[in-house]
């Protein structure tokens, strides 16, 4: 199945990467190419683009989306942590802006066939990059209870993780638990029905992501890039981020505030010791969220976050 773009906060978000010709700018997660064709549009007829994702599929799917832009582009598979080796590779020192856009891609969900959504039976396996081991499966299978309940709790603010973790070992001590549906239904087991009957959202949609979340390290992966980040701007470059739930926010928030203090010492000390430099400002003083009009057209934009900060 091709990829559906439907990408979210588009315009917004390539604006407040102030793209312009001749300049060089990465989109350090592709999905459908969305947010990249727009880039590349603005960065005409010699600026530079650096894709990066991954999921091969979206690789695939960036060479025919973007096969109009091919002399300005250069794309990699792999995690935007890497991204230094790829400037290293290009001989690139630093770049005028970057994106990621931390959410799943509509192509994930509908397509890929790796039990990242509970609307259908697949595999249990949710790896983003293929070339990794651990899948969903093997954490279900494999976890004690207390770690399981744990992980759902940590990373998917999970109320109920215990009782959900208690469930999962129940199950599986029948059978390995192996399907993206069979998941699902042991995680309704351990919820009240007239509890996620008021729910907005499917009573296993937390534990999902909470395993994703895991499978991938993708909130190790994103302190990693922030800690390296603004290293990479130029100066007056901008990195603007998607993100989609409060523990991805949280991180960012808290980075972005770090960047744009000038001291960090406790408030009780009468003279600053630390020595902090501010290095960027923020271009968002407050979360941008999406439009009701957006939200109607693309119900998946409706947890999108976004902050975006430039490098004095």
């Amino acid at each position: 199945m091709p990829y559906r773009h439907m990408t979210a906060m588009r315009s917004e978000a390539v604006a407040f990467l102030n793209c312009r010709p001749g300049k060089i700018y990465v989109d350090g997660t592709l999905g459908g190419s969305g947010h990249a064709a727009l880039i590349c549009e603005k960065i005409m007829p010699d600026g530079l683009f650096i894709g990066i994702d991954q999921d091969q599929a979206a690789i695939k799917n960036a060479n025919s989306v973007l096969k109009s832009y091919q002399t300005i582009i250069r794309l990699f598979h792999g995690n935007f942590t890497n991204l230094p080796d790829y400037l290293e590779q290009l001989e690139i020192a630093k770049v005028d802006g970057i994106l990621l856009d931390l959410g799943l891609s509509q192509h994930q969900l509908d397509a890929s066939g790796r039990g990242f959504s509970f609307l259908k039976d697949e595999p249990l396996d949710m790896r983003m990059d293929m070339r990794t081991t651990v899948t969903a499966k093997d954490l279900v299978n494999s976890l004690g209870q207390k770690k399981l309940a744990d992980l759902f709790f940590n990373f998917g603010e999970e109320r109920r993780s215990r009782a959900i973790a208690g469930q999962i070992i129940i199950a599986r001590k029948k059978a390995p638990i192996e399907s993206s549906l069979q998941l699902a239904e042991i995680v309704k087991k351990a919820i009240p029905v007239n509890s996620y009957a008021r729910q907005k959202i499917h009573p296993a949609t937390r534990v999902f992501m909470a395993l994703r979340i895991a499978v991938n390290k993708e909130l190790e992966k994103l302190e990693q890039f922030l800690d390296l980040a603004i290293d990479l701007l130029n100066p007056k470059g901008r990195l603007c981020v998607l993100a989609f739930h409060s523990l991805e926010d949280r991180i960012i928030k808290q980075k972005f505030v770090l960047w744009q203090t000038e001291c960090i010492c406790p408030k009780s000390f009468p003279q600053c010791i630390c020595n902090h430099q501010k290095t960027a400002k923020l271009i968002t003083k407050k979360v941008v969220r999406p439009s009701k009009s957006e939200v109607q057209n693309n119900p998946m934009a409706r947890s999108t976050r976004l902050r975006a900060i430039e490098k004095l």
